[in-house]
């Protein structure tokens, strides 16, 4: 090899060297942001790029009490993003001719109400089945069961709850859906849903770290998950305190909230499935990355059991958030993915995901109409909202905020008490989509935190005359008329 050759591939290397570092210290610069803002104890993050796993680092403590460093081998819980993998186990079954997604329950589980004979496992999926919740029915706050643990039981009341509305007519998130689920991959495999898991996604990608378990189980390397709380037990603290989160998922909810991973785990799986390891045919993850609809034919916010599903023109993403903890977008025609985990229930990571990925692909920026609003307005202030929106529609084509994706972030930041950021954006809402009656039931739901009854009101009857089977809205409205 001559000199000159010798020259030009060292010169070569140096500079993707350099690219990796740069890039990596631009992360650094957005994740130490964000855990300072956040107040994350632990996290960590992994990015795939054109099939490679091109960084996987770890900050913070896993365990504060004990002063343990995260490292790449810690175990974080990733709650709802259990519900991509049980995802991937039904498209499987669609792939072995043994479902069909467009084909009611009942005709692959036995004796279900009357009501949910109709209920197709597309509807399951995207979450508009209008099933009774499993976590509603098991809320002691309103006479539910509490934290009941037995299947038989929980099963027996759950078939003599109303539906909440009818299948296909709207969207509500809810953990029947993913139970169901369970119960068809255990009948066609012939096994628990867990060992069905492990030999068809775990086991083949090498993910020797992902474990079902809750805070009940011995697993090793893991980080015990934190919240910061102002009050417990009817105790009001003086400041905000650190409290250790205990949680329970019993085996029969696990295909909605039960794995623990970790994030080269999770770039493992995410590598394996964009090469057809998981799912044979490119189509089959097409036909899961895509929406249904609605009875009215409009789109669902979800793809088939993918809630972070941002469905537009330029820099398509796919991925999933769970507890508020954990969250990973898949950028399928950019080669790239991120996905970050973290100890903190409420750390939110689905806010800065997007800021993450434009470290490598810059224009990203711009394509997430949440990322470019969130970066801004903390700058210029939440309450010019609209104004932005306004003006970067004028600029850029493809800046379409979309009203589900809005109407998470304000509740996300409503619930760590951002009351008067929250209150812009519901407004924002409203504004960019003044015929949904959700739009002003969040709205007015904002307008009661903020003390301001005589707005909430107004609002409540908006949302009731655009649907007047708005029930939950009918009982607000009714106890503020009192």
């Amino acid at each position: 090899m001559t000199l000159k050759k010798i020259f030009l591939i060292t010169f070569i290397l140096a500079g993707t060297s350099l690219f990796a570092q740069n890039k990596t210290a631009d992360v650094d610069v957005i994740i130490e942001r964000e855990m300072n803002e956040r107040k994350i104890p632990g996290l960590q993050i992994a990015v795939v790029k054109g099939e490679k796993i091109v960084l996987n680092k770890s900050y913070g403590l896993a365990n504060v009490q004990d002063n343990i460093p995260v490292d790449n081998k810690t175990i974080f819980a990733i709650n709802s993003c259990t519900k991509v993998f049980t995802s991937v186990a039904i498209m499987q079954l669609v792939e072995d001719g043994k479902i069909d997604l467009s084909a009611p329950v009942s005709k692959y589980l036995d004796n279900l109400p009357a009501d949910w004979q109709l209920v197709t496992i597309k509807q399951l999926l995207t979450h508009i089945s209008g099933l009774p919740d499993l976590l509603k029915l098991l809320d002691p706050n309103t006479g539910g069961l509490g934290r009941l643990k037995n299947e038989d039981t929980v099963w027996e009341k759950l078939k003599i709850t109303a539906m909440e509305f009818n299948p296909g007519e709207r969207f509500s998130y809810n953990q029947t859906n993913a139970y169901l689920l369970g119960k068809i991959i255990d009948k066609f495999n012939e096994k628990p849903f867990a060992e069905v898991f492990s030999e068809k996604q775990f086991k083949p990608v090498g993910m020797s770290n992902t474990i079902f378990g809750d805070s009940r189980d011995v697993i090793p390397h893991f980080a015990p998950t934190y919240f910061y709380k102002t009050t417990l037990d009817g105790q009001k603290f003086k400041e905000v305190k650190m409290v250790n989160n205990y949680y329970e998922f019993p085996y029969f909810r696990r295909t909605a909230a039960g794995l623990n991973s970790t994030a080269e785990d999770m770039a493992k799986w995410v590598i394996a499935l964009q090469n057809s390891k998981l799912l044979k045919s490119k189509s089959t993850i097409e036909a899961m990355w895509s929406p249904t609809q609605f009875n009215n034919g409009e789109n669902t916010p979800w793809a088939l059991g993918w809630g972070l599903a941002k469905f537009r023109e330029q820099h398509r993403a796919m991925g999933m958030s769970g507890g508020g903890r954990a969250a990973f977008l898949i950028y399928p025609d950019d080669d790239l993915a991120v996905i970050v985990l973290t100890n903190l229930g409420g750390g939110s990571p689905e806010d800065y995901l997007e800021e993450l990925a434009a470290c490598y692909i810059p224009d990203i920026l711009n394509a997430d109409p949440l990322t470019f609003l969130r970066i801004n307005l903390q700058k210029i202030g939440f309450d010019q909202a609209i104004n932005v929106v306004n003006e970067q529609v004028k600029k850029n084509p493809y800046f379409k905020p979309k009203e589900f994706e809005i109407n998470e972030w304000a509740y996300r930041m409503m619930q760590k008490g951002q009351i008067k950021e929250a209150l812009e954006i519901f407004k924002l809402n409203v504004y960019l989509f003044p015929n949904s009656w959700n739009a002003y039931d969040s709205y007015g739901e904002v307008l009661l935190k903020d003390n301001n009854k005589e707005e909430a009101i107004k609002m409540y009857k908006k949302s009731i005359e655009l649907n007047p089977k708005n029930e939950n809205g009918k009982k607000v409205l009714e106890n503020l008329l009192k």
